[in-house]
This record gives C-alpha cells, structure tokens and sequence, in this order.
C-alpha cells in the first residue's frame, strides 16, 4: 500500500487507514485480529483509536493485539483526546493529559504517532489545550499532534500560531481528522482549503457514508449490516436521504462500467482527493476489510470522477 506524508510533516501513513470503532463491540476480539494481520500484511499502518470507542474497549482489544498480533513498530498509532463522559473538561489541560494517559496504558505503549485533540472550546483558553499537546511531545508521551472536527476558522487559528503561549513548533498540528465522502463534502467549502494553507493533512473518516455507498441499503437494511445494529442503527440512517440515494446509484453506474465494487469506487474519490493524507475505513469483519484493501490500485477515470463530482455537489 502506498504511503503519504501527513501534510508538510515527516509523519508517513498508508493512504489508507483502519478505524477500530466497533473493535470490542461488534467486532470480536478474534475478528480485530483478523483485520489487524490483514492491514499490516498489504503495508497498511495508520490506526486510528479513541477513548469513547466502546468506553475503552477497542483500546484494549488493540493494546492486547500489540503485544503479539503485530509489532508495535508495524503501526502508526493515531489516538483522540477527550475527557471522561462525566469530566467536563473536554479540551482542558488536566482532562486532555488524563485521557492520553488512559490511552496509553490501554494500549500497552509509551507514546502515540498522532495525538488528536479538540482544538476548539469555549469553556477553556485556546493556550491552556495547546499546552496540553506541548506537555505530551516534550515528555514523549506524543509524536505529532492533529485535530478533530474543527471549522476551517478554528483550524486556521490553531495552525497560524495566533497564541502567546506554548512552543508553536511544537505544538502546530499536522492533520486534521474529519468526516469525509460523497454524501459528506462540507469541508470543502473551509476545511479543507484552510488545511491545504497551513500545510495540514486531512485523515478522512467515514469514506464509503457509514457505509451507505457501498449500495447495501439500496433495497432494504441487511440483517448483518450496521443500519440494522442497535449500536450504529442512527449513524448509518443520518446518511440515507433521497440526495443520498441518487449519488449511490450514480456510485453503482461507476462500478459496473469500471467493473470494481461501488465500495472501491466510492474508497477511492476520497483517498485520491486533494489535501487527503489517509482515508481511514472500518469494517466487521476482514472480508469487508479485504474489500477496500482491494481498491489500492483503482484509478478512477476523470469522466467518471467529474460525474461523481457533479451528482454529489452539495452547493
């Protein structure tokens, strides 16, 4: 799998990344592990974690196949800041260190890849998160530093340097992770323009539209599926509208002419997307894991990728 630098940083990823949301839930210890071996065997090597995954169990599943599945030194290990539900602190200095630390210990290791903090509340002074993130890096307890979710002003606050405080050579983020696809392209408009600016990646979250564009849900909701997961049920449905399903069947067209799968079709607009390091995919189980893997060779035809364009505008 080809490899990108994050942004204008020295951190490398695969183009495409692994997200361990259902790890510990709806995915099994031992079916995790089976995505794991397959991801590192085709040179996959971003992870991407979070605390709020299962209340901490995808880091523990993950934690536990680091100590034997795969080499620690086999992954880029990206993990999000929160705070515990009850905290009400989410972006301050106490919380955010609390919730590494969490982190880390679950997961059975000394530092992350890329640490992924809130870089906006209102609640707590901008210098005092980003203290935060100089604390974790000078202790070793981080690598490199992003963020979760912000609007594009947010960001270009953040990565312009527009603070007093901490060490911003330290403290500068080098990604951005945020919901990406056909059915989610708002970050065009500021996002992803202001990312390209201040020299930040995009690490793509929810590529296939919660796995709307895969065309799964065309005609009705599988019983296997995640639309039919009392876990994942309101996730999947904010994604099923009548706009939504004229771009899947446009999805559908691509794939049959292509003579791929519309997951791959769908996979592959969003990594080859300007601005995007990784697009980072989940799955049940590793057969539909193996399903977007199998798209690393797909290059979708610039007819075909202005149509996708035009049918999914959201202007």
């Amino acid at each position: 799998m080809q490899r990108r630098p994050v942004g204008g940083s020295g951190l490398e990823v695969s183009r495409v990344g692994l997200g361990t949301m259902t790890w510990g839930e709806d995915t099994s210890p031992a079916d995790a592990a089976d995505q794991l071996r397959a991801f590192v065997d085709v040179g996959g090597t971003l992870v991407e974690t979070a605390e709020d995954y299962g209340g901490g169990s995808a880091q523990q599943v993950l934690g536990g196949l680091l100590r034997g599945t795969v080499r620690r030194d086999d992954v880029v290990l990206a993990g999000r800041g929160t705070a515990a539900p009850d905290a009400g602190e989410r972006a301050s200095r106490t919380a955010l260190l609390r919730s590494l630390d969490r982190t880390l210990r679950r997961l059975g290791t000394e530092h992350l890849d890329l640490w992924q903090f809130p870089g906006w509340d209102p609640r707590v002074p901008l210098d005092e998160t980003l203290s935060a993130v100089q604390v974790a890096v000078y202790s070793g307890r981080v690598r490199y530093a992003g963020l979760v979710a912000p609007a594009g002003w947010q960001l270009a606050t953040v990565a312009g340097g527009a603070t007093a405080g901490p060490d911003p050579a330290v403290c500068r983020p080098v990604s951005a992770q945020v919901e990406y696809s056909l059915l989610a392209r708002e970050p065009e408009a500021e996002l992803l323009p202001a990312a390209r600016h201040h020299g930040l990646g995009l690490l793509a979250w929810a590529p296939l539209g919660r796995g709307v564009l895969t065309g799964k849900y065309t005609d009705g909701t599988p019983a296997d599926s995640r639309g039919a997961s009392a876990l994942l049920a309101s996730y999947v449905e904010a994604r099923r509208t009548e706009h939504s399903a004229r771009i899947v069947q446009s999805v559908l067209t691509a794939a049959d002419g292509l003579g791929t799968s519309p997951l791959s079709v769908a996979l592959t607009w969003v990594r080859d997307r300007p601005g995007v390091a990784s697009a980072v995919v989940g799955a049940r189980d590793a057969a539909q894991l193996r399903a977007s893997l199998a798209a690393e060779d797909l290059v979708l035809p610039a007819e075909i990728r202005t149509a996708l364009d035009d049918v999914s505008d959201p202007v």
